[in-house]
Parts: C-alpha cells; structure tokens; sequence
C-alpha cells in the first residue's frame, strides 16, 4: 500500500544559509507547548496545599518539585527537537502541516494527564509521548536518514514512561527518571555533530516561547484571583504584573537577540550547534522552570494577599526569579554577551525575599519587585553612561 503523494512528498532541507523566520503554525504549536508547561504549576501548587499532607495523592511540595522536574525533562526534549525540525524544515506543505498539528495533539493529550501523570494518570500521558515521538521521527527521516539512530532511545524511553504509568510507589519515580535520563543521555551515544541550524529561527523561536510562558504566568493572576475584587487583591496583581514585567525586560529589554543571533552566524557549523544546546536548551532550563515557581508562588499570593504564604509558595516565588536569573546568566555567559553582575546579585539575594512572604505575601512580591526594578535600572544607567563616555 502506498501512501498518497502529497503525504508522502520528500521535502529537502532549507539551506543554512537561506533567511528563515517562525511560522505562525510554530506559534500555534507553542501555545499548546505552553499550555503543558502551565500544568507544571498547577503539580506545584497542588502540593503546597496545606491541607494536602505528604501521604496524599499530590505528596508534599518537595515531592510536588520532584514531579515537575522529572515531567519538565521529558517534555523540553521533545520541544527542541521539534524545535530544531521546522529549524530544518520548515512546515511550508500540507502534509508537514498536518503532521505538526498531530504533535500538538499529543502535547495536548500529555498536558490534560500531567495533573494525574504520577497517580494513575501516567497511561494516558505515555500515549501522548507517544504521539509526538511517532510524528517526529516521521517528519525528521523526511528531510534526513541518519535521525533513525535516535529513534530508538525516544521509543525506549516512551516505554518506560508507558511502564511508569502501570507502576506505582517509588518504582514511579525510578522509571520517570530512568527515560529522562536515557533521552538527555542519548547524544553521547549517538555522537554529537553540528547541524545546518538557522541562527535567527532559533533566536526567534525562544524569544516567543518565552514570551508565551511570561503571558501564562500573568493568566496565573487571574486564577488565583477566583474572580474576587479588593483593594488588596488589585494591588497583590499589580505586582504579580510588575514582577512579570521585571523577567520579561531582562530577557527582551536591549538588543540581546541581535546580539546573540550574530554570535551564532559567527560561528561554525560543530560550533554553532554546542552554543545553541548551551544558550537555547540548557539555559533555558532554569529560565523556564523559573517562570513556572513564580507563577505558583503568585497565584497563592493572589488568592490570600492578606495573608502570609506558606512556605512552599514563598519558597517557589523566591527561587523562581533566583532560577530565572541564573539561566540568564548562563545564557549570556554561553554566547558571550555583556555580562550583568547585578543580576547575579540579584538572583542570590531573591532567597532573602522568602521571610517576608511567611509574613506577608504582598511584603515578598513588592520586595521582588523592587530589587528587580532597581538592577534592571541601575543597569540601564550603566549602558547609558558607557554609550555615553565609548
């Protein structure tokens, strides 16, 4: 049986150095990407409620981190590689198009079950990781015969994600761990070559994610908020908004991306593919994970701006923006972009902020708020004295 040509047409790379821009077919896909991430906070508030001990289905807020780390690595995976698909060929087809939306499918499937991935929900997560490999893989060995050695180890780890989803108590946790591992592990088997990547797609690309994600932790606000109005619930999102603002400026508010996308160009092939797995995958990490404890910790504050937090929301809004920073910095030091010590200060003394949500989480936010506004000031001022005085 054949199938139907205008599924089944070969489309051939585009060349590394032919301009490439996100298509809004990869926008679409990650709103529903983000949508998966958003569950992640939802895993993180539930454990932090305090009438949820740890012996309960949602385990405590150590036990809640735990399963957002372990969900988180599976699922950034296969972003990227999805990612570094359109990277390489873009979906400009029907067939590709189709296939895309597929995948989106099965992230969709894969967000509804996170909620209940480690309590018998795991099944249905699996089969959404399931899809998503499936189509990849289709839509990669269109465009390239070698990715058929990385099948495997996504299939692999597929099936333990399938057995995590039969298992229950500490096997769980053995087996989500085990596939994660075998995902993260699998260039070092497979050998790590430079790919034809497009520096301004992938530098495009992370910026919208990020800006999604910076959006879903604003919609954060509005659920907390359980649709109540007070002079105090106004001023808790005003600041939750203002905290968001601060990230979002540190990430967008110079010339970063063009700063970054001509570090890549600079670059050779082999190279240019260790700075993007640098910058764009691992830094991105704790950037991401970032926005998902300050979305948890604001929607707690939210919901009780009065009251102090407990302290798994105090602790996640804390070490949210210190994580958010963190990978800034690991972004800039990766492609060798202007450093920005106060924000390293900054993400140290984010921890100190966490007394002060266990009295009062509009004290926490609107310390968070400021130390941020004053460093992402001061260092406005330092740029500009410098542009100044060079």
């Amino acid at each position: 049986m054949r199938l139907p040509g205008w599924f089944a047409e070969r489309v051939e790379p585009t060349s590394p150095h032919q301009e490439l821009r996100v298509s809004t077919l990869e926008l679409f896909f990650d709103l529903v990407f983000v949508f998966t991430v958003t569950q992640l906070t939802t895993l993180l508030v539930d454990g932090f409620a305090p009438q949820a001990p740890a012996q309960t289905a949602h385990g405590g807020p150590v036990e809640g981190a735990v399963r957002v780390l372990l969900v988180f690595g599976v699922i950034w995976w296969m972003y990227s590689g999805y990612a570094w698909l359109t990277n390489t060929v873009p979906p400009a087809r029907p067939a590709r198009r189709v296939l895309i939306l597929l995948g989106m499918a099965g992230f969709l499937i894969m967000a509804l079950a996170i909620p209940r991935a480690f309590d018998g929900g795991g099944w249905a997560f699996a089969l959404g990781y399931l899809i998503i490999v499936l189509v990849h893989a289709g839509l990669y060995l269109q465009a390239t015969a070698s990715f058929v050695r990385v099948i495997p180890f996504n299939l692999a780890a597929t099936a333990l994600l399938f057995a995590a989803g039969l298992a229950d108590g500490v096997l769980v946790y053995l087996l989500w761990a085990a596939a994660m591992v075998l995902l993260w592990g699998s260039p070092y088997f497979i050998g790590q070559k430079g790919f034809p990547l497009h520096p301004a797609h992938i530098v495009e690309r992370h910026g919208l994610l990020v800006i999604v994600a910076l959006g879903e932790s604003v919609v954060a606000i509005g659920i907390g908020a359980h649709g109540e109005v007070s002079p105090a619930l106004l001023a808790a999102a005003a600041l939750g908004l203002a905290l968001a603002a601060c990230l979002w400026w540190s990430y967008f508010g110079g010339e970063d991306d063009a700063a970054a996308e001509h570090a890549l160009v600079q670059a050779e092939p082999v190279r240019r593919t260790r700075l993007i797995l640098g910058a764009y995958f691992y830094a991105h990490i704790p950037m991401l994970l970032g926005i998902v404890g300050v979305a948890a910790g604001v929607k707690n504050a939210i919901g009780h701006p009065l009251d102090h937090l407990h302290a798994g929301p105090a602790i996640a809004l804390a070490a949210g923006v210190t994580l958010y920073l963190a990978g800034d910095t690991m972004y800039r030091r990766v492609l060798a972009l202007p450093a920005r010590p106060l924000r390293t200060v900054a993400a140290a003394v984010a921890p100190l902020t966490i007394p002060l949500g266990l009295w009062s989480s509009i004290a926490q936010l609107t310390a968070l708020v400021v130390m941020l506004s004053c460093a992402l000031a001061a260092e406005h001022t330092a740029a500009s004295r410098e542009a100044a005085t060079g």
